[in-house]
């Protein structure tokens, strides 16, 4: 399967970056064709510019040649894997702003056609996604304020995919108060995962 993987976390030395290193590692084993974006790596720029701004419906090729590699991978994946923490209940502004200037009209969505309907859905090519993630709210809490993060991808972003889109979500919660045994099980349910796949 054509696999995107984005990961987003500027430690190197994070539980994060070991969750993505053995996203890679499991993905490749499993015979996926690969392509991955490291942003912090990159040093991708988040900041959709007052040009950007301006151009973003009349002309969002103006973006879209500024983020082209990135443009191209969204366009040839079927599967899309995010890995990133959860930071104030969505994921790091990296991550936004990747969404805010990569997922461009005439790339992942049309405007809506008339008043008070969607965007029409344009990556109907992605047939699933998977979000690796982990904060430090407990799951409970998540529940009381609404799951925001949850909610933006797999209500937002997969609605503007394949219509039977296979989701998977794996989070780790009180990533403040988690042992290391508590960190191995979650790394061993994400490899278990993705092997599946």
């Amino acid at each position: 399967m054509k696999t995107l993987v984005v990961y987003c976390h500027p430690n190197p030395q994070s539980f994060s970056a070991a969750l993505y290193s053995k996203t890679v590692e499991t993905l490749n084993a499993s015979g996926h064709e690969l392509r991955c974006f490291d942003l912090y790596a990159e040093n991708f720029s988040p900041v959709l510019t007052l040009e950007e701004r301006v151009a973003y419906l009349p002309n969002p090729g103006v973006i879209e040649a500024r983020v082209q590699p990135h443009v191209d991978a969204l366009k040839w994946a079927e599967h899309l894997v995010f890995v990133f923490p959860i930071w104030f209940y969505g994921p790091p502004a990296m991550l936004k702003g990747w969404l805010d200037r990569v997922w461009l009209p005439g790339v992942a969505f049309l405007p809506p056609p008339q008043k008070g309907k969607p965007a029409v859905p344009g990556l109907r090519h992605i047939q699933r996604l998977t979000v690796i993630t982990h904060g430090g709210a407990p799951w409970w809490w998540l529940k009381v304020v609404g799951d925001p993060a949850k909610k933006l991808f797999m209500r937002g972003l997969r609605a503007l995919m394949a219509k039977n889109c296979k989701t998977t979500w794996l989070q780790l919660h009180n990533m403040n108060n988690v042992t290391r045994a508590d960190c191995d099980a979650f790394v061993s349910k994400v490899t278990t995962t993705l092997k599946a796949m």
